[in-house]
This record gives C-alpha cells, sequence and structure tokens, in this order.
C-alpha cells in the first residue's frame, strides 16, 4: 500500500474540506439550503473537536487522498448511531484515487477504532443515490437497517447501514 490512514491534524483541514465538497458537491440535491452545508463541510477544523477526522495520505507526497469523521453518540456530529456505535460521516475520497482501496482503508480505521473504544457497532448514514459506498460497505459487513432510515430536513432520504464489531 502506498498511502497510510492517520489522524488528521490542522495542516490537513483546507485540503481535506476542499476534498470533501468536490466528491459531495455532485452527490448532493442542488437547493439553496447545499451551499449552506457545502460551507460546512468545507470548515474540517470546526468539526475536528467533536470527533476524530482521518485522513489518507499518499507516502511518497503527503497529499491527503481521501477522509472522513468518526464520532461517537453524544457528539454534536453524530446522527444515526445509538447507545454502544460509533458512526462515521463524509467519508471522501479523491476521484483519480479511486480502487486503490482507500475508502475500505478508511472504514477498516474506524470499525478498529470502535473495537478499541469497546463499542458494539458501527452506523453510517448514506444517500440511496451512493452505489459505490454501499458496495464498500456491504463488502466490510455493513447491513442495512431500513427501520433506521430518516430524512434531513431538505427532505432528501438517508439510508442507514451498521457493522457489528464485536
Amino acid at each position: 500500500m502506498d498511502f497510510f490512514v492517520r489522524p488528521a491534524g490542522p495542516q490537513d483541514h483546507t485540503a481535506l474540506g476542499e476534498l470533501t465538497v468536490e466528491v459531495y458537491r455532485d452527490l448532493l440535491p442542488q437547493r439553496p439550503e447545499t451551499r449552506d452545508y457545502m460551507a460546512k463541510i468545507r470548515d474540517m477544523g470546526s468539526r475536528a473537536g467533536d470527533g476524530e477526522l482521518l485522513v489518507a495520505v499518499d507516502a511518497a507526497s503527503g497529499r491527503v487522498l481521501g477522509g472522513l469523521l468518526f464520532v461517537v453518540p453524544g457528539s454534536p456530529f453524530s446522527n444515526t448511531a445509538r447507545p454502544g456505535e460509533g458512526e462515521f460521516r463524509l467519508l471522501a475520497v479523491a476521484a483519480t484515487e479511486r480502487g486503490r482501496g482507500v475508502g475500505e482503508a478508511l472504514v477498516q480505521a474506524c470499525l478498529s477504532r470502535a473495537a478499541e473504544l469497546g463499542l458494539r457497532a458501527v452506523a453510517i448514514s448514506t444517500q440511496p443515490n451512493m452505489s459505490a459506498a454501499h458496495r464498500l460497505y456491504r463488502r466490510l459487513g455493513f447491513v442495512r437497517a431500513p427501520e433506521r432510515d430518516w430524512e434531513i430536513p431538505s427532505g432528501t432520504p438517508l439510508w442507514v447501514f451498521v457493522a457489528d464489531v464485536t
């Protein structure tokens, strides 16, 4: 593997924010509130204190290839996790880096972190149109939990997947 996963530092926040906006720009519905949400996504530094930002970094150049936010219940960024579960949000991998295992390594890091913390599972909310992500989640042991599906205030539906880490 010519990249590694590590906790994001302040030096990574801008690159991770820009990358995440780039990835989600085409996945989110084009509504006025999306612009405000994109500004929030871009500000990764504001999320760092309420969860664990993880980045996948190119071993040779140090360039951020992808990242996500891992949170536990009680975090202001936790939407889906129930007691005893971790959750990750905003999984983003640069388009040029897909197929290298970057997303898988980031999700595996979350599963490992949840086990280290003594949590029993990891949950994720995802849009129905994110089929590549769904394939990754299923391959890593996540199972759809349709009884936990929900909608954001704009009406966009979100599907929930959960993986046992015990």
